[in-house]
């Protein structure tokens, strides 16, 4: 016989002849030589070395024993003394009972929603986190919810969690925010047929998520559109004078037709503008051209009043000249010395005469 000792915290099976005869614990015990002693540390789990079904015939070691078993569809989270472990897939697990408190949470993989209490903290952990889908909302967003393309509820501002599986999970989401849709160089034709470039913004909203992402396929294209369609329906309507002239009053009839255009996207319009309103190249010049006739043509303006001005003022002095001697002789001597002014050089001939020459030449004979 042999002598075989069996500490505290472990067990021991007894087989003779590679056939399972009994578990023994802690303690001394004899043995035959044709007997031997498989040790197991109760601190951990238990590997079966011959199949479960023959050892749990024994039912003192079947009573020592947890047998847990995970199914297909299941994970399993081990606990051990209320700390988390481990996290079990499909399979039959065996622990030992008493040394170690053991708990499990059992977590059904065919549902996508985690209703389990489980602490937000495990969701971190790599033998966890590959089981989980996550998704981020933001604050200033609504998005919908799509199991296998099929609408389930509207989500909110936050982190949302679902178990792995095989079925199609989509989180669709939409911006609450105010936001801008800028329409750039649309070319339109008024209704004098001129050619011209618009750049167009539209301020909305998305007020109603479920009509917007479930109701309509890319519903910012389809305001596009409406915006595009409105605007073409007004501008044909102007020509390129009153389009120029009234541009504040056409946008603000757009904003009108456009709030109802666009309810079935589930959006609002808050506010349309034109920006700018650009002329092609051939347009471009012609508006130059007229532009400068106009100047020509206010100018010519100018120039006639003030030569009817300068000759109006002209014949009353000559009135003025003509009823008065001394006036006229007056207005003589004010030419003599503009004009003696612009004379460099005076050459007078003849013996003595100089003064009564200078005379002559500065006088107006009557």
């Amino acid at each position: 016989m042999k002598r075989v000792r069996i500490n505290a915290g472990k067990v021991g099976l007894v087989f003779k002849n590679g056939d399972y005869v009994r578990v023994i614990t802690k303690g001394t015990y004899w043995l035959w030589f044709n007997q031997h002693v498989v040790t197991y540390d109760l601190g951990k789990q238990f590997a079966a070395p011959i199949a479960l079904e023959i050892l749990l015939q024994d039912k003192t070691l079947e009573a020592m024993l947890k047998v847990i078993e995970v199914k297909d569809s299941e994970i399993m989270l081990q606990y051990e003394n209320g700390i988390f472990k481990n996290v079990l897939t499909a399979g039959r697990y065996q622990f030992w009972n008493g040394f170690i408190k053991y708990d499990f949470v059992v977590v059904d993989l065919s549902k996508i929603f985690i209703t389990e209490n489980i602490d937000k903290a495990l969701f971190k952990k790599a033998e966890l986190s590959k089981f989980i889908r996550i998704f981020e909302v933001a604050a200033f967003e609504k998005a919908v919810l799509m199991v296998d393309d099929v609408y389930v509820k509207t989500l909110t501002g936050g982190t949302y969690r679902f178990w792995q599986n095989d079925k199609t999970i989509k989180v669709v989401k939409a911006d609450l925010r105010q936001l801008q849709l800028e329409i750039a160089g649309q070319e339109l034709l008024t209704k004098d047929k001129a050619a011209i470039r618009i750049n167009f913004y539209t301020q909305y909203k998305v007020t109603d998520i479920e009509r917007a992402l479930l109701e309509n396929k890319d519903y910012e294209k389809q305001l596009y559109i409406a915006m595009q369609l409105v605007l073409r329906a007004y501008v044909g309507t102007y020509t390129l004078d009153e389009l120029l002239e009234r541009k504040d009053d056409i946008a603000t009839a757009v904003f009108e037709d456009a709030q109802k255009a666009v309810l079935k996207l589930g959006v609002t319009v808050l506010n349309t503008g034109i920006r700018d309103v650009i002329l092609t190249g051939e347009m471009k010049d012609i508006m130059n051209q007229v532009l400068v006739a106009q100047k020509k043509a206010q100018a010519n303006t100018i120039t006639r009043r003030e030569e009817t001005a300068s000759t109006r003022s002209l014949l009353n002095t000559a009135k003025l000249m003509e009823d008065n001697q001394m006036l006229f002789k007056l207005k003589e001597m004010e030419y003599v010395e503009k004009i003696a002014d612009k004379i460099g050089e005076i050459t007078v001939s003849g013996n003595g005469g100089m003064v009564s020459q200078l005379k002559e030449i500065f006088s107006v004979n009557k």
